[in-house]
């Protein structure tokens, strides 16, 4: 498949996602969560945000140990796989929604097959899944953070 045609199904999915979003919003989970827990979700976001932009420069450079890394340090980065206590885990699954929690899981598996590809130096597979990766970023901020993105509760 061409790349420009690759671009116009890339830009079709994150379009149909956004359409979804106005149908699936929720009511936002920060104001549900502890201070605790927010102050780790946000510290998993930051760390996230900053892996996404450096796998983009290494991606489009081809340097796929950068990416391997990157990404296998965004699997990691996994909430529920942090040192959360037994009441955290509680406080946690009071707060978020089950569609949170699937998206999240999504999104790590995601970044586990980020990682397999640059492994395998497969760039096509990276980039389809990066794509898969920033979709699932906007389909859970529009749902459960809308509180802090409003540019997005506009979708």
């Amino acid at each position: 498949m061409k790349l420009r045609q690759k671009v116009g199904y890339v830009g079709l999915t994150l379009a149909a996602v956004g359409l979804s979003l106005n149908t699936l919003a929720a009511d936002p989970v920060t104001p549900k969560l502890t201070d605790r827990l927010s102050q780790l979700l946000q510290q998993e976001m930051r760390s996230i945000q900053s892996a996404m932009a450096s796998i983009h420069v290494s991606m489009v450079t081809g340097e796929h140990e950068r990416v391997e890394t990157k990404a296998q340090q965004i699997h990691d980065s996994f909430i529920m796989k942090q040192a959360l206590t037994e009441q955290d885990k509680k406080d946690l699954m009071s707060a978020v929604p089950e569609g949170f929690v699937k998206l999240d899981k999504d999104f790590h598996r995601l970044a586990a097959g980020l990682a397999e590809a640059a492994k395998d130096k497969d760039t096509q597979k990276q980039y389809e899944l990066y794509n898969e990766m920033t979709g699932s970023c906007i389909a859970c901020h529009s749902r459960y953070v809308s509180d802090r993105f409003d540019g997005l509760a506009e979708q």
